[in-house]
């Protein structure tokens, strides 16, 4: 018996409608894992609730507020309006999810100008500690120069006039108080709106040492001066040593361009 030759098999063609439902049931497979890919990248990413960087920053704000307020009023004898600006975390930061963020100050921190508060997961599967840059302002009433001060130039009342600055712009302190800069001489050139501050002026020098200056002591009802020789030059509202006339050395404070005042 002749066999015949065996044709290749063909696979006959499908009909349209399971054609098509072949096709959708393809896209549903490739769609579902684009969106579990999706899922897992923006659990690293600080978009959950525990990582957002709103979030965080919220966190921050609510910590630096009290602790800003407290810092400026241990720092300072005038009452000064805090402000707190909080910057951005770095945008390639990958954070883990996280139940608990505890805010903190890195140590050596001071809450004045730029600083940096602190940010660590206490309460999630993987902990990290992250810094987010922060600026800290204290406005307040300072005096600001009117015209430009020559070096070396004594200052004057009529150089300046009360402004509201930020405290915290420079480390070097305010001058407040007028008797602190009045009758001192400029350090260096001073423009106008500059507001002054302790590096900027320096005492004026009233006597050398080997000087001849009077020495006073006021009390209730009573004053004495004598004649004493200063020991060492004499800069006005600073201390420095005279030898009485009896051979005592005392220390008192500059007053002027000849007059040393004892403390009782």
């Amino acid at each position: 018996m002749r066999r015949l030759p065996r044709e290749p098999f063909r696979s006959l063609p499908r009909p349209r409608h399971q054609q098509a439902a072949w096709n959708l049931l393809l896209m549903s497979f490739l769609l579902l894992g684009s969106l579990l890919l999706m899922t897992r990248a923006q659990a690293a990413e600080p978009g959950g609730p525990a990582g957002d960087s709103a979030r965080l920053e919220q966190v921050a704000r609510e910590f630096l507020q009290p602790s800003v307020a407290s810092a400026l009023g241990q720092s300072t004898e005038m009452p000064l309006r805090a402000e707190v600006l909080v910057g951005a975390l770095d945008s390639r930061l990958r954070l883990a999810p996280c139940a608990r963020v505890e805010p903190h100050l890195p140590a050596g921190t001071r809450l004045w100008g730029r600083a940096r508060v602190g940010l660590r997961c206490v309460d999630g599967p993987t902990r990290w500690n992250v810094f987010l840059p922060v600026t800290v302002k204290a406005w307040g009433p300072a005096w600001v120069l009117k015209r430009p001060v020559p070096a070396g130039e004594l200052l004057t009342q009529e150089d300046a006039e009360l402004a509201e600055v930020d405290w915290a712009e420079q480390s070097a302190s305010v001058l407040a108080n007028p008797a602190l800069w009045v009758g001192q001489q400029s350090a260096y050139a001073l423009q106008p709106g500059q507001p002054l501050r302790q590096h900027m002026v320096r005492a004026t020098q009233a006597f050398s040492a080997g000087s001849q200056v009077r020495v006073t002591q006021s009390g209730a009802g009573f004053q004495v001066v004598v004649t004493g020789q200063a020991l060492s030059s004499g800069l006005i509202g600073q201390a420095t040593r005279v030898r009485l006339p009896s051979g005592k050395v005392v220390t008192g404070l500059v007053r002027d361009g000849q007059t040393v005042e004892l403390a009782l």
